[in-house]
């Protein structure tokens, strides 16, 4: 306490602060980025385990054969869908009941915002159709969900099939302690979605649909399963959920210990699993690996219809049949007896999954990371806000200290003297006009689309995204202009003022999102920080703005996608990255208003305004 008292040894505080700053925050900004780098390598990766005990043991003996039945199955679902159209609701009703199911149907549908170019539907309405196998052994107090989604451009005959087949070799079974529910839904995820808000009686998104006729328990896991083929030569799972969900860690634990029994072929992200830790490919590959599952939890998509059941406090996951050219290659049998497996392991659940980690990132499908190990490296991120927003503070509040005392180059300055404060007021216009700035873009791409639409030629959903860049341009113009509001007896210590904001309130949502989508969090940190601690009115303004423009959070998603692209070895041209960025800005947009993706309220109303603070300081006169 004496050294913030003494106004001598603060002053040198002060001093020792301001000269150390600029290589504190480099070394800060460097430790994020290796430790971030080092989480793919053995000593910050861990083997994964199975923590729940009821769990742990995959001695159970899985007796699926209708391999043959599914095949069946599958043929005739695909000959019906193709002679109507659509998802046959009525065949899939007497199939359900043939096997011994409780049959139901709910119908929906949902006005889009806007037209989706990419699945072409507007107005959309369809039927989920879903049958339930009551438990012999308890009452119908708990539950588990089998489910397919059926898309009009998805071929998933193969898992409508076997669905079918191990509804009819569960209802066989006498030691089912849950209910378990066969859902076939139709329009992929708004049939999910459509679905889950009638089970749980609640309307988040809008959707109008019709309610449930028939009730299990409560969910306690989902399992959604993609095929395209008959054959599959490896599964792919997919635990990427809405907003950046993640199921239970041992759930995934399970489909891999499976895949294991039954010597199938399982991969993350699409990528096998590095064999050699020893040497350096295996990290690298595992590098690869994680920054893939980065990239894909930022977005805050629901990747499958498994990210919504995240949404509900279910623990899901989806796993994809892909068919390669690789040598070894399974059938239905093999993959239904992994469900089996799977689903007879989560009978024997006395209690929701919670013992294992909800919060990790997976460098491979038999390694992960856990939150107390990847989080600091935002931590180090935050630290150069932190060492920033403390030098801007002393400069305003300490006197006497310029650049020579603190270790700068000498030469002419202007003394801040401390009884020349800088009123909070004075900051209201440039924090106004930026969040008005973020309202705007928030809120007229969609109410102005039919304007634009009648005064241009473009469609609707052309018209959202070139409103959202109009008004995402406009901004740069406007905020600028602000400190003209503000007074002039002080113009350093205002543009100091308001960077001092901006960093903390940059510093707020980046700590905020970190803790809840840690993927989205880090990469704006290692996007935003440096241009945000760099920034100031004064010297190479040209090259300032440059670095402020591919940091911004557009300059971030286009960098993002030309990112995943390389790393699945698909690399874009600039046309082909320019068309897929407008096709991202699109959906997700729709993804906000259709399923309440956050990623484009955060964006529009939290960082975009704040990074019109920065640009606001820069070009400050």
């Amino acid at each position: 306490m004496g050294l913030l008292s003494d106004p001598v040894r603060r002053r040198a505080l002060a001093r020792l602060v301001l000269r150390l700053n600029a290589p504190l925050c480099a070394l800060s900004y460097a430790a994020g980025i290796a430790w971030f780098l080092a989480l793919a390598f053995p000593p910050l990766t861990q083997r994964t385990y199975m923590s729940e005990n009821a769990m742990g043991s995959t001695m159970v003996e899985e007796q699926f054969v209708g391999g043959d039945r599914a095949r069946g199955f599958a043929r005739d679902f695909a000959a019906h869908r193709r002679k109507s159209g659509a998802l046959p609701v009525a065949w899939l009703e007497r199939t359900m009941r043939s096997v011994g199911l409780e049959v139901y149907t709910q119908s929906f549908s949902r006005k889009l915002p806007f037209p989706d170019e990419i699945h072409e539907r507007y107005m959309v309405s369809g039927t989920n159709v879903y049958g339930i196998l009551r438990a012999p052994r308890a009452a119908s107090t708990e539950s588990l969900v089998f489910t397919v989604p059926c898309g009009p451009d998805s071929t998933n005959n193969q898992a409508v099939g076997l669905l079918l087949a191990l509804a009819s070799h569960f209802r066989g079974q006498i030691y089912w302690a849950k209910d378990i529910i066969f859902l076939v839904t139709e329009h992929d995820l708004l049939g999910t979605e459509a679905w889950l808000e009638a089970y749980h009686d609640v309307n988040v998104t809008g959707m109008q649909s019709s309610p449930l006729q028939g009730r299990a328990g409560s969910i306690q896991a989902a399992v959604a399963l993609e095929l395209s083929s008959d054959v599959v030569t490896s599964l792919d799972v997919t635990v990427e959920g809405l907003n950046g969900q993640l199921p239970n860690l041992d759930l995934l634990n399970l489909f891999q210990t499976f895949c294991q029994k039954g010597g199938l072929l399982c991969t993350l992200q699409g990528k096998l699993q590095p064999q050699d830790w020893t040497s350096l490919e295996g990290p690298l590959q595992s590098l690869q690996t994680l920054l893939l599952m980065v990239l894909r939890q930022a977005s805050g998509r629901p990747h499958g219809p498994h990210g919504l059941f995240l949404r509900y406090r279910v623990e899901a996951l989806t796993v994809r049949g892909i068919n390669s050219f690789r040598q070894y290659k399974y059938d239905l049998v093999a993959v239904g007896k992994a469900l089996e497996g799977m689903f007879r392991k989560l009978n024997h659940l006395l209690e929701r999954l919670h013992q294992s980690f909800f919060f990790y990132l997976l460098p491979a499908l038999s390694r992960f990371v856990s939150i107390g190990l990847y989080m600091p490296a935002t931590g180090f991120f935050l630290l150069v806000l932190g060492l920033k927003a403390l030098e801007l503070w002393m400069q305003l509040h300490e006197a006497g200290v310029g650049p020579e005392e603190a270790g700068g180059t000498p030469g002419p300055r202007a003394l801040l003297p401390p009884a020349q404060g800088v009123g909070l007021a004075s900051l209201v216009a440039p924090l106004l006009i930026s969040q008005a700035m973020g309202l705007a873009l928030y809120v007229l791409p969609v109410l102005g689309q039919h304007v634009a639409a009648q005064h241009f030629p473009v469609a609707e959903a052309e018209a959202v995204v070139l409103t959202l860049l109009a008004i995402y341009v406009a901004g740069l113009a406007l905020p600028h202009n602000t400190h003209r509001v503000v007074s002039a007896q002080s113009p350093d210590r205002g543009w100091m003022a308001l960077k001092l904001v901006a960093l903390i309130y940059l510093a707020l949502q980046l700590g905020c999102i970190a803790l809840t989508n840690f993927s989205l969090g880090f990469l704006l940190s290692a996007t935003m920080i440096p241009a945000a601690a760099l920034t100031k009115p004064h010297g190479p303004r040209p090259l300032y703005a440059a670095l402020l423009v591919l940091t911004s959070p557009a300059a971030m998603l286009l960098g993002s996608l030309f990112l995943w692209q390389e790393l699945q070895e698909a690399p874009l041209s600039l046309a082909e990255g320019w068309q897929l960025f407008l096709t991202a800005l699109a959906q997700g947009v729709l993804e906000h208003h259709t399923f309440g993706a956050l990623l484009f309220p955060l964006l529009a109303l939290g960082l975009y305004p704040c990074w019109l603070l920065f640009w606001n300081v820069l070009f400050w006169k």
